[in-house]
C-alpha cells in the first residue's frame, strides 16, 4: 500500500513548522526521513498518523484520503510505533499486544480464539513468545519497543509509521529492532536520526531542513560530505564498507583545529 503527501504545512504556536512536504512511498519501500533536531520530522510524521492536523495538504493511504476515514479505519491501514520512553504499563506483555486488535473489534467486543493466535504470532515475530505473561513495565526498554512493534503489528495493517522507534536504545536493541521491521515486508516510513543507521535500511531517504525537503534519493545517491556540512553544519567522511553499506565519520571540531 503506497503513502502519499501533498503540499502538506504546518503551523504551531504561529510557527511554520512544516512549508509543503511532498513524498511518495511505494508499497513494500523502508522510506527514512532524516534532518537535524526541530526540521520538522517528527511533526510531519505525527501528521500521517493523525496526531496533529496539517493546516494545508493531503495525505493519502492507498487511494484513500486520509481525511475521509474514521480513526478506526485508518488504524486497519496502518501501525504506529512511537518514540521510545520506559512505559510502566500495568499489564501483561500479551495483553499489550491485544490492544492492537481494538480497530478490529465493536464496542465491548471480547478477545476471541482469533485475537489470541495473531497476538502469539505476532510476539513471535519480535522474539518474545516466552513473555507473554510478563508484566510490561519489568522489560527493557529494547524489550518494551519490541512489544511496542508487535502491537503494531497486530493491527494487521500493510503500512507502518515508524517516529524514531530507536531513540535511546543501544545499538544492539536499534539493530534488532530495525532487522525485524526490515524482515517483514511492509510499506515502512521511519524517522531516523542516525545516518548509519539511515544508510544500512532506507530504500530512499527525505531530508527535511527547516521544515522542507532539500534533498530525496537513495542513501548511496545523496549522502555526501557537502549535504551533510550544508543540512547539519559538520564536517564528515564517508567511505562504503566490505558490504556495500555507506559509512559516516564525523570529524570533531577540535580534531580540525589541531590537524590545520
Amino acid at each position: 500500500m503506497d503513502i502519499t503527501t501533498k503540499e502538506i504545512k504546518a503551523t504551531l504556536g504561529g510557527a511554520n513548522i512544516l512549508k509543503g512536504i511532498s513524498i511518495d512511498v511505494h508499497s513494500k519501500k523502508f522510506i527514512g526521513i532524516i534532518g537535524p533536531n526541530g526540521c520538522g520530522k517528527s511533526t510531519f510524521l505525527k501528521c500521517v498518523y493523525r496526531v496533529l492536523k496539517p493546516t494545508n495538504g493531503v495525505i493519502k493511504i492507498g487511494d484513500d484520503r486520509l481525511a475521509d476515514l474514521s480513526i478506526k479505519e485508518s488504524a486497519k491501514k496502518m501501525g504506529v510505533v512511537a518514540q521510545h520512553n520506559f512505559y510502566n504499563f500495568d499489564f501483561a506483555v500479551e495483553e499489550v499486544v491485544l490492544m492492537g486488535r481494538s480497530p478490529h473489534k465493536k464496542s465491548l467486543e471480547r478477545d476471541n480464539a482469533n485475537d489470541f493466535e495473531i497476538v502469539n504470532e505476532c510476539l513471535e515475530i519480535v522474539g518474545l513468545s516466552e513473555f507473554k505473561k510478563r508484566s510490561f513495565s519489568t522489560l527493557s526498554g529494547g524489550e518494551q519497543q519490541r512489544v511496542i512493534l508487535a502491537r503494531a503489528l497486530a493491527q494487521k495493517t500493510q503500512c507502518l509509521i515508524l517516529d524514531e522507534p530507536t531513540n535511546h536504545l543501544d545499538i544492539k536493541y536499534q539493530l534488532q529492532l530495525l532487522d525485524i521491521i526490515k524482515s517483514l515486508d511492509l510499506t515502512v516510513l521511519v524517522a531516523i536520526h542516525d545516518l548509519n543507521i539511515a544508510a544500512m535500511y532506507c530504500d530512499y531517504i527525505y531530508v527535511l531542513k527547516q521544515g522542507a525537503v532539500v534533498a530525496q534519493g537513495s542513501p548511496k545517491n545523496i549522502l555526501s560530505k557537502e549535504l551533510i556540512k550544508e543540512v547539519y553544519e559538520v564536517e564528515s567522511s564517508i567511505f562504503t564498507d566490505d558490504n556495500g553499506i555507506i559509512q559516516i565519520s564525523y570529524q570533531p571540531l577540535h580534531a580540525m583545529k589541531n590537524k590545520s
